[in-house]
């Protein structure tokens, strides 16, 4: 075993096993992708006589919280039951670590074949009802806490919790004044973009681009990493949008699952405004212009 990932590797293990009411011991534990913001790690060991797999992320103590949120998404996609999730094995803290700890899975890249399935099955998650809109609990967007709680009303949700959030957040990192201002009257004149579209409540995966996005056994798509809410479903979509990535089998069958409404393009920059600014917020650079763009784009939309 590596001595430089031992102790934790020891400490995965012990939370492993209580977790699952019996003895797991790790004799192999190496690095993986998938840890932009924490340390991934592969899992190896025996429980029970058999060979057992884990995926573990780890990060210091004070990020316990994101490591919670993301088993609280990652569990209420579970039981959506329309997309595949890795099975949530335990998360925990102890003064010096946080860490959350998954079922393996084998992934691949998505092809036609499976990002047309993943196209069928985020329709099919979109359908089921809910009561309101927003979550019960704030999460993370990639390293940014995301404000939730319950709402009625989709449009002051999206305008309070999301882009004036990250006009918010833009304002004391100090990015342009005239794009916040500008930002700011977006938010006030935006429901412009909802005349002929009525927002069903839908649970979303919150952060759906295509490095959140896999394939399982050739053809059975996978999600990871959620960001989840309840809201407009197109939020979602837009989102596959926004960086590229997925095969263009994805949206067709999509669409042909559920029509999106007149107006979706718009709506789609309006929506991936939040990451575009969050990106902005985080990594300042081309982002800042290409947020500048957006809003400029969108108001003239308004007219």
């Amino acid at each position: 075993m590596s001595s430089r990932f031992g102790a934790i590797a020891q400490k995965l293990a012990t939370a492993i096993s209580d977790a699952t009411e019996a003895m797991f011991e790790v004799t192999a534990v190496e690095p993986v992708g998938g840890g932009c913001i924490h340390t991934a790690l592969a899992l190896t060991g025996h429980m029970a006589g058999e060979e057992h797999r884990y995926f573990a992320k780890v990060n210091e103590a004070d990020r316990a919280a994101m490591f919670a949120a993301e088993a609280d998404g990652l569990e209420a996609l579970r039981k959506a039951d329309s997309i595949a999730v890795p099975r949530v094995v335990t998360h925990g803290k102890d003064d010096d670590h946080s860490w959350l700890v998954l079922q393996w899975l084998e992934l691949g890249s998505l092809d036609e074949h499976s990002a047309a399935n993943l196209g069928v099955a985020l329709a099919a998650q979109h359908r089921k009802p809910h009561e309101r809109f927003g979550w019960a609990r704030d999460n993370f967007i990639g390293a940014t806490p995301q404000r939730n709680g319950w709402s009625d009303d989709w449009l002051a949700f999206w305008r309070e919790k999301r882009l004036v959030a990250q006009l918010g957040i833009a304002a004391k990192n100090r990015l342009p004044s005239k794009m916040i201002d500008r930002g700011e009257r977006l938010a006030a004149d935006c429901e412009a973009f909802f005349r002929n579209h009525e927002p069903g409540k839908s649970l979303l995966h919150g952060d759906l681009w295509n490095g959140n996005a896999a394939a399982i056994e050739g053809t059975t798509p996978a999600v990871f990493d959620p960001a989840v809410y309840v809201g407009d479903r197109e939020a979602d979509v837009a989102m596959t949008e926004l960086f590229g990535g997925f095969p263009a089998d994805f949206l067709s069958a999509y669409r042909a699952a559920w029509a999106l409404d007149d107006g979706y393009k718009v709506r789609r920059d309006f929506y991936n405004l939040y990451h575009v600014l969050n990106h902005a917020n985080l990594f300042a650079g081309g982002y800042v212009r290409q947020a500048e763009q957006g809003i400029e784009r969108l108001l003239a939309e308004i007219g």
